[in-house]
């Protein structure tokens, strides 16, 4: 697979509708089930133990769409197959009074990786560049009198981006981009079956109202932050198996490229590591 084709360019300016919300190359469901995604789920369990025993490197992997885009099913069907002592997960929802009285990247430092885990951020920091814009919700304080804010916030996420990439923790980025009709379609599963409805928000049909703002925000914070150290994958979101091959092929090419090794044995841990096997083997 050639996942560069979902990457977006540093300082290239993009329209979500330069990417397709469905990939009509996709892999049929079937192969991708039987095949490619059992295959490519076994190689980052293994890449992903051997990161978290060497503990010189983490993963911050952020996931970010409008509501029903696929990213709880993401989670759910790739990231639950990692071993758990290695993973965390933190849920950004709206911020509480404490986190307010903070600045905006604050909250989500509970959710940055150890060396050796995979942090993901279900909504991430990303937030504070979308919801206050679509619902107005900067406070006057927050507003700079001399700058434009959001540039301003973009600037410092690509800071801090780069600040966890040269502190190794790579940063992987996941923009789940669906269309308007199969959201429609998802959230009236939702609605419609009742082993669903605990997913479904009457906010979720409000933000619809705002979809084309939606649209423009997200073109313009990815073409702002996809950089060299922490690029942008925009996914063909209606196509949710392969969305999750895409999402597993890319961590598999970044733990590749981090390529984590098992520690190796001194000679006297070995001399130990032997003198217990051979206590175990003669009990």
């Amino acid at each position: 697979m050639d996942i560069k084709k979902y990457r977006v360019t540093p300082g290239e300016s993009i329209h979500l509708s330069d990417y397709p919300t469905s990939d009509e190359n996709r892999i049929a469901e079937d192969e991708l089930l039987d095949q490619h995604i059992p295959k490519s789920v076994e190689e980052l369990k293994e890449l992903h133990w051997r990161l978290h025993a060497e503990e010189k490197n983490g993963v911050l992997v952020i996931l970010q769409a409008i509501d029903a885009g696929g990213k709880d099913e993401a989670i759910s069907y790739i990231f639950s197959n990692l071993n758990a002592q290695g993973l965390r997960t933190l849920s950004v929802k709206k911020p509480s009074d404490t986190e307010k009285k903070h600045d905006y990247l604050w909250r989500i430092h509970e959710g940055l990786p150890e060396k050796g885990e995979v942090g993901i951020l279900n909504r991430s920091y990303y937030e504070e560049v979308i919801a206050p814009r679509i619902h107005d919700l900067l406070e006057e304080e927050e507003v700079p009198d001399d700058q434009d804010v959001w540039k301003m916030r973009y600037r410092q996420i690509n800071d801090f981006e780069r600040y966890l990439v040269e502190n190794g923790f790579r940063v992987v980025k996941f923009l789940f981009n669906v269309s308007k009709d199969e959201q429609k379609k998802r959230l009236l599963e939702r609605i419609k079956d009742p082993k669903k409805n605990f997913e479904f928000s009457f906010s979720d049909v409000e933000e619809r109202e705002h979809w084309d703002e939606y649209q423009d925000i997200f073109a313009e914070l990815v073409s702002h932050t996809s950089t060299e150290h922490a690029p942008w994958h925009v996914l063909p979101a209606d196509d949710e198996w392969f969305t999750r091959y895409i999402v597993t092929e890319v961590m598999n090419d970044v733990l590749r490229e981090i390529d984590p090794q098992y520690p190796k044995l001194t000679d006297e841990d070995q001399e130990k590591l032997d003198e217990a096997i051979k206590k175990l083997e003669n009990e």
